[in-house]
């Protein structure tokens, strides 16, 4: 085996899976560099000494990305490339003593919550006085912010709890700190993840406190905009209505993932509604702030979904007509409830069934786009791709809402500004507009 000897350790962070994950590896970028190690995230060259890849283990397409990285990289230390590859997130806190055995030429394996253990590698103490301090790993204008940890409900699908634990929700103090430490550096825009972010609270503070949480990240100077996702229907506090309805700084924008639309469907899931009573709260968040933009997930192909269900999922989003939309096409994983069920609709027909709802979605998002043309919104400016600007409106979060695409060629616009723009055409999931000067 070709070896580069004792070099200098440089880490190069590896990030696969969600937003979740992403907020991890800027904690851990920032802790290493606050340790004088020189760390890196998503390097392109192949200078590192050290690789620590954290891992997705949420549905099959994620876990076999993750295994292929993993099996890269130790090819690569196995060529003198990398000395050391450390593998850390939800793959390797769900299935660390398989994989362990599996791919022993890995030199280490980490948990979601082992961040203190993995410093350590590194000869690097977690650094207290770094709390609420992060360094970016995307556009510095924008960040996520996770407001809570794990998650304590009992979906038959998800393996959520198995990887990150029960919930656990961060400090007021700690998130507002953090809050202005991004805005002396340039956020304006602040994205809250949580696997259940409307459980906020609850544990600390032995009541639902995302209302007030928000108003207190509305009062910090130079955010601009405060998006929430990952809402759970059940149980929803509708304080947080309120509060969205009366501040300019909290967008009109709400990630609620209802998962399906037949009653019987959701009972089996362990959803703890209706559909019934889902179609009441979308009514009321829809009535306390006029013109939401409302985004959910599905998921197609449970255990137990019949032709039937599935159309009444269908009629729920005809009905429903949701700004944002997308579907998963379920993943039978071991040690979740629904694993104990027989995985008996076949593949083809889960993906059949996310077709068609997409397909339906398709349709809607059109039609809510083209009422749209002529219209002005406020857009925030991420990138320059080719000779287009690209920005979103406060209806849509980065990566997997709507873009606004501006002429570059016709306008100058600075990347992380605020821009008037004039929809002048849309398609199904784009605006195209110019700037209002």
């Amino acid at each position: 085996m070709k070896t580069k000897g004792n070099r200098k350790t440089k880490v190069n962070i590896v990030t696969l899976g969600c937003s979740k994950n992403v907020v991890d590896s800027e904690v851990l970028l920032t802790q290493l560099r606050g340790n004088g190690i020189d760390a890196v995230h998503e390097s392109k060259n192949d200078d590192a000494s050290v690789v620590v890849i954290n891992t997705c283990g949420f549905i099959d397409n994620a876990k076999q990305e993750s295994i292929d990285t993993i099996l890269r990289y130790v090819d690569a230390k196995e060529e003198g490339i990398v000395d050391k590859v450390y593998v850390t997130g939800c793959l390797s806190q769900r299935y660390k003593d398989d994989l362990e055995k599996e791919i022993p030429d890995v030199d280490a394996w980490f948990g979601t919550r082992d961040l203190s253990r993995l410093l350590k590698q590194f000869k690097a103490d977690y650094k207290q006085e770094l709390v609420g301090e992060r360094i970016l790993t995307n556009p510095s204008h924008y960040a996520y912010m996770k407001i809570s940890e794990g998650c304590d409900r009992p979906c038959s699908f998800c393996a959520i709890p198995l990887m990150r634990g029960m919930h656990v929700s961060r400090p007021m103090e700690e998130l507002v700190l953090e809050a202005k430490n991004l805005a002396k550096g340039g956020t304006k825009e602040l994205l809250l993840i949580a696997q259940d972010s409307t459980y906020y609270g609850l544990d600390l503070y032995k009541k639902r406190n995302l209302a007030e949480l928000l108003q207190r990240l509305s009062d910090v100077e130079g955010i601009d905009w405060i998006r929430l996702h990952y809402a759970f229907p059940s149980g929803f506090p509708l304080d947080v209505l309120d509060v969205m309805a009366e501040r300019n700084n909290i967008c009109k924008y709400l990630d609620i993932p209802l998962q399906h639309g037949s009653s019987r469907m959701l009972q089996l899931m362990r959803r703890g509604t209706t559909r019934e009573k889902t179609e009441e709260l979308l009514q009321t968040i829809r009535t306390k702030v006029p013109g939401i933009a409302i985004r959910t997930t599905l998921i197609a192909g449970h255990p137990g979904e019949t032709e039937e269900d599935f159309q009444e999922m269908a009629d729920f989003v005809e009905r429903s007509r949701f700004d944002r939309l997308g579907v998963f096409t379920y993943s039978h994983e071991e040690n979740t409830h629904a694993y104990s069920m027989k995985d008996d609709v076949p593949d083809d027909v889960k993906q059949q069934r996310a077709d068609e709802i997409m397909e339906l979605q398709q349709g809607i998002s059109l039609e809510l786009n083209q009422d749209k043309v002529g219209k002005t919104f406020r857009v925030l400016i991420d990138r320059k791709e080719g000779g287009e600007f690209i920005g979103r409106t406060e209806f849509d979060s980065p990566e997997v809402d709507n873009e606004v695409i501006v002429n570059a060629s016709e306008e100058y616009l600075r990347i992380g500004d605020f821009a008037e723009i004039k929809v002048t055409s849309a398609t199904e999931f784009d605006l195209y507009g110019e700037v209002v000067r």
